[in-house]
């Protein structure tokens, strides 16, 4: 019977071993299978962050050139409106010393008149 018993806790133990094996395998294999997926899983979200990154760097770009084609436009316009309104203001400045000097000279000449007839008529007087 020890032999029998000897044999049997053999068995046994062989069994034991093989079926930690057997389950080391299986460990291993899970193990590596979430390795792979989580290596796949990292890539893609790596690329699908590079994309939007891409994406973002594009849309920011084409949003600049927009803001400085605009603000050019705007400061043209506001160039060109200042330049015409100095243009009128010069001519209204001139137009305005243009009657300025005729009211002036005007003036003159009806104060010389004047002053003309008054020595006339106080020479008259002295007469």
């Amino acid at each position: 019977m020890t032999t029998k018993l000897s044999l049997a806790a053999a068995l046994l133990a062989v069994s034991a071993l093989a079926y930690a094996q057997g389950a080391g395998d299986d460990v291993k294999k899970a193990a590596d299978e979430t390795g792979h997926a989580t290596k796949t899983a990292a890539t893609k979200t790596a690329h699908g962050t590079t994309k939007a990154a891409d994406k973002t760097a594009h849309e920011t770009t084409k949003a600049a050139d927009k803001t400085a084609d605009t603000t050019s436009h705007a400061a043209k316009k506001t160039a060109s409106a200042t330049s015409d309104a100095a243009k009128k203001t010069g001519d209204a400045t001139a137009g305005a010393a243009k009657k300025t000097g005729n009211v002036v000279t005007k003036g003159a000449k009806k104060t010389g008149h004047g002053v003309k007839k008054g020595v006339e008529k106080t020479a008259d007087t002295a007469k």
